[in-house]
């Protein structure tokens, strides 16, 4: 398929069985890449929806700077389609991103500014809402955390094609970031089917993973519905990156670190079918994480966490 430009590309990632973590027969695991999005994440359908939606309202003027609190992945889809649309964008930083993020922001054109001793999201938030307080009328901030347009992306475009390649999906699960996917995914799945359950993957508060986020740590995000959610399955670090290197060796699938927290939670909940469909969305690929030297790392198989688990 030819596309008119790589905005056109994004979406209609590869969902893909894993023939190698299905506890039983009858039992399936399915993983949404979306690390093949033109940028390498899930984060592409938030940034396109949200800039085009601004657009259309009025709220983003030509030449205006776009302003977000990111981990990375979104900063780097905003700089994509800020670039393609020929807006600046800033993007605020914790302390915690890879040099790849950055290396990748820079490279698309965006500026970065790092919030000062920020070890999370949470931080760079603050530091970005502050910014906006300060200078009324410089920045727009499309602010994934509050803005309606991420959980729209997912209802409009990665649901319907989770329900398209796995009509008879039983359970979704991905992790707790901003809470669009989840959000904007369960609806659409529960909208559509009566029996699905929605699951997040979730850290210990204080424990980092990149990408996700423990609701108990203070902050929880606008765009969350947290009814669409069945359960929320806590998983710690070393868990994640074993599981994430799991992934590589059994299925030859080179996922981003909060994948292996996701795939954690989708294995244990196929554990308990005795028949259905799991099917776990991979935020990102690999490749943001290669200076972590996860996947060169041994790990021991640590015990099942059950603290803070929540099922349905």
């Amino acid at each position: 398929m030819a596309y008119d430009s790589i905005l056109d590309a994004i979406g209609n990632t590869p969902l893909v069985r894993l023939n190698h973590f299905s506890p039983r027969p009858g039992v399936s695991v399915y993983v949404k890449l979306e690390g093949y999005n033109p940028t390498g994440s899930v984060k592409d359908r938030i940034a396109l929806f949200m800039i085009r939606a601004a657009e259309e309202a009025g709220e983003l003027q030509p030449g205006q700077t776009v302003l977000e609190p990111t981990s990375g992945n979104t900063g780097i889809s905003l700089a994509m389609v800020c670039r393609m649309k020929g807006y600046p964008l800033l993007c605020v930083l914790p302390d915690n991103v890879t040099p790849e993020r950055e290396a990748l922001l820079r490279a698309f054109g965006a500026d970065v500014v790092y919030a000062e001793n920020a070890t999370s999201t949470n931080d760079a938030v603050f530091k970005a809402q502050q910014m906006v307080r300060d200078e009324p009328g410089r920045y727009f901030m499309p602010y994934q955390y509050g803005n309606e347009n991420n959980p729209r992306a997912h209802y409009e475009t990665t649901g319907p094609e989770i329900l398209r390649d796995v009509p008879e999906v039983s359970v979704f699960v991905a992790g707790l970031g901003t809470g669009g996917t989840l959000t904007g995914v369960g609806r659409y799945l529960k909208d559509n089917l009566s029996d699905v359950k929605v699951i997040a993957a979730v850290p210990h508060p204080g424990d980092l993973v990149q990408g996700l986020r423990a609701l108990e740590e203070g902050f929880i995000p606008p765009v969350l519905d947290e009814s669409v959610l069945d359960g929320r399955i806590v998983v710690d670090s070393v868990s994640s990156f074993h599981m994430t290197k799991e992934l590589m060796q059994k299925e030859a699938i080179f996922a981003g670190i909060s994948s292996g927290a996701v795939l954690k939670v989708a294995v244990r909940i196929a554990e308990r079918l005795e028949s259905g469909h799991v099917v776990a969305l991979l935020a990102d690929g690999g490749w943001k994480y290669l200076s972590t030297e996860l996947w060169s790392r041994d790990y021991d198989e640590t015990p099942e966490e059950t603290q803070g688990t929540i099922w349905w």
